[in-house]
């Protein structure tokens, strides 16, 4: 029995129920409001274990269908041409202009975490004009280790052939004109943009702007990947607050998608980080804080 369920008949009748559960959420979308908070990256920042954490709150719904585990619905950079109405089919039900709680708590609220929003050159202005009291939550790793991690999950899945260091040499010519052309064809999907823009997604300064030029400041919660690693609950906490919730405790300190592999070569890390110096400084400006990466040398003014 449990082999048959495993089987391609299984997976079928999987597939074939959540086409029905997507109906469903799609012909009773007037009643699910949409994203009361988005994380938006940064891709291999930590976003997975950041969501799964903000969903212990008990006044955070997931979405649906719940038993899906569904962390980020990808509407903004990839599944545009679905459709508002497929977008909302993902949030709860709500009543009163609400997500509708857990048992035995007050209204709830909702979100989503696709990480390739913040990189994507038309997320920001798709969801500033579906969604523009969203609030924005954003994990900036250090962009030298961001760039190894992304290339490591790369390579897991198969995606990625030459060796780090080629990978990088490589990256410039291998994006040349997708950015753009996503924008003139805006349901074109470019692989290179999305899998092989390793030191480019850690180019925040070429994404932040767009946002904050798109959402105010205080709609936004910036936090660093390497300070959310070393203290989950504190940070958790923060948000929660950020999202107008009171604080909790933590029951799970599962880190998500982590991928150990050996460490980046000495002399790779100190070129990219010399790449970054600057980059990192003029980020601490834009912030007005201190981050914590290695490539970051002179301190906030």
């Amino acid at each position: 029995m449990a082999q048959r369920a495993r089987g391609p008949g299984g997976r079928a009748a999987r597939q074939a129920a959540k086409l029905v559960l997507r109906r469903y959420g799609v012909v009773t979308s007037g009643l699910r409001r949409g994203p009361d908070f988005v994380i938006i990256g940064a891709k291999r920042g930590g976003t997975t274990s950041l969501y799964n954490y903000v969903l212990e709150h008990r006044s955070i719904r997931p979405l649906f269908p719940g038993r899906a585990h569904i962390k980020g619905v990808r509407y903004y950079d990839l599944h545009y041409d679905r459709g508002l109405r497929w977008y909302r089919s993902h949030f709860p039900l709500q009543a009163g202009g609400r997500h509708l709680a857990r048992p035995g708590t007050k209204p709830a609220i909702a979100g989503e975490a696709s990480p390739y929003y913040l990189f994507h050159p038309l997320a920001a202005e798709r969801l500033a004009r579906d969604f523009p009291e969203a609030r924005i939550i954003v994990l900036l790793r250090d962009p030298v280790e961001r760039a190894y991690s992304h290339f490591r999950e790369r390579t897991h899945h198969g995606g990625e052939t030459l060796s780090f260091e080629e990978a990088v040499d490589a990256e410039e010519n291998r994006l040349r004109g997708e950015a753009e052309r996503m924008v003139a064809e805006p349901g074109y999907r470019s692989v290179e943009h999305e899998n092989h823009s390793y030191l480019a997604q850690g180019r925040y300064l070429d994404m932040l702007p767009r946002w904050f030029g798109l959402f105010p400041r205080d709609q936004f919660h910036i936090m660093a990947s390497e300070d959310f690693y070393a203290e989950p609950q504190r940070h958790v906490n923060e948000v929660w607050n950020f999202l107008g919730l009171p604080p909790g405790r933590l029951r799970s300190r599962i880190r998500h998608n982590y991928l150990p592999a050996p460490d980046l070569r000495a002399q790779t890390r100190q070129r990219l980080a010399d790449v970054f110096a600057d980059h990192n400084r003029r980020l601490e400006e834009l912030l007005g804080r201190s981050l914590p990466w290695p490539a970051s040398k002179q301190p906030v003014r």
